[in-house]
């Protein structure tokens, strides 16, 4: 699960048996070994990132596995699968 407020989004990854989550995406050239999500005692693993506005494409990796965010802003086929969607909207940074 994605959420987009004030420009920062807040990925949400459920894989409490996992013992490492990596954000992956096209935001940081599909590197595996950059964000290192956190983990929190509710089996949720998180991390936030703020980006320019824009789309873009990204997925989890859980020990070394890919897994898509279905929950996010769509999935789309990408050269090895399906890729989860992000779009950040000029209107994610304000809270009204």
């Amino acid at each position: 699960m994605v959420i987009v407020r004030e420009g920062i989004a807040r990925f949400r990854f459920f894989r409490p048996s996992a013992t490492r989550v990596f954000l992956s995406g096209d935001f940081n050239d599909w590197r595996t070994d950059q964000l290192l999500m956190s983990r929190s005692a509710d089996g949720y693993w998180e991390a936030k990132l703020r980006l320019p506005d824009g789309c873009y494409q990204f997925g989890y990796v859980a020990d070394g596995q890919w897994y898509v965010d279905y929950a996010s802003f769509g999935v789309e086929a990408g050269p090895v699968g399906l890729r989860s969607l992000l779009r950040i909207a000029p209107d994610s940074r304000y809270v009204g």
